[in-house]
């Protein structure tokens, strides 16, 4: 189990692998050497490059690195949320979304644990927020990417600058809360839904700026397949948020027509009396 860290508890950092050989050595080290306290667990989907086996050795060397061998691929969303659930059923305090490529800087994680301790109830590395930069991006990148943000606040009405970010922190008892609700399973889409959930549910949500840096080594796994079914969800759970606004507002209105009807009957009555 991790060590207590003061005023925040046990942590466990979760990456998700597939096919990530090149980078999950260097970046358990630097995890390793930035915040020792911290537990991380390897989630890998059945790599054919070999990064389970590596995971294994790593794990071997050092008490504090632990894997969960998955079957198969089956996208981000799904790799995470039977990562979450280990980390739960174990006991852990707050549970670290981190990618495997190198684009998270593990010397950052002490600015989203120190938010957590100040009171957050979920932390997001952003991108976006004055301070967070991103390096050797190209501009399509970047503009899908801050399109996207843009694209999910017009449709949800949520005042997350970087919703899609993968950087992000969750206390337990938030993300058990969370989890029971609606989340997107194969992909990207995750991190736009355990937010929105969050931010539904009145939890506090804090962005802080972190650098995010193109990975050096291995292949991305977004694809356009990815950027199309993101849009494709978030129109769909617009739809359903702006029709749920328009119907309160309409059972406002109706109720307030009425009462208004009634009063002037009732003005009516007393004036011919």
């Amino acid at each position: 189990m991790a060590d207590q860290i003061e005023g925040i508890g046990t942590v466990l950092v979760i990456i998700p692998t597939y096919n990530e050989i090149e980078n999950i050595g260097p970046i358990t080290q630097r995890l390793r050497a930035a915040v020792p306290e911290v537990d991380i667990l390897i989630a890998d989907d059945n790599s054919p490059d070999g990064t389970g086996r590596l995971a294994d050795e790593l794990a071997a060397a050092d008490g504090h690195i632990l894997v969960n061998h998955r079957a198969s691929k089956e996208g981000l969303g799904a790799a995470y949320l039977d990562s979450f659930q280990w980390g739960l059923d174990r006991g852990y305090d707050v549970l670290v979304e981190f990618d495997a490529d190198g684009s998270h800087q593990p010397e950052e994680l002490h600015l989203l644990l120190e938010a957590i301790r100040d009171g957050a109830d979920m932390v997001k590395g952003s991108r976006w927020v004055r301070g967070g930069r991103v390096v050797n991006w190209p501009k399509y990148r970047e503009f899908l990417s801050r399109g996207g943000s843009i694209y999910i606040q017009l449709m949800l009405g949520m005042p997350i600058r970087d919703v899609t970010g993968g950087y992000n922190a969750i206390r337990a008892d938030v993300l058990r809360s969370v989890l029971g609700e609606r989340i997107d399973r194969r992909g990207y889409g995750i991190q736009r839904d355990l937010t929105w959930n969050a931010y539904q549910k009145g939890f506090r949500i804090v962005e802080v700026p972190i650098e995010f840096v193109e990975r050096e080594r291995g292949a991305s796994k977004m694809g356009s397949n990815v950027v199309k079914e993101a849009i494709r969800t978030t129109t769909a759970m617009g739809v359903r948020h702006r029709g749920a606004q328009l119907r309160t507002l309409a059972g406002h209105a109706y109720s307030i027509a009425g009462r208004s009807v009634a009063f002037a009957r009732a003005q009516g009555a007393q004036r011919r009396r």
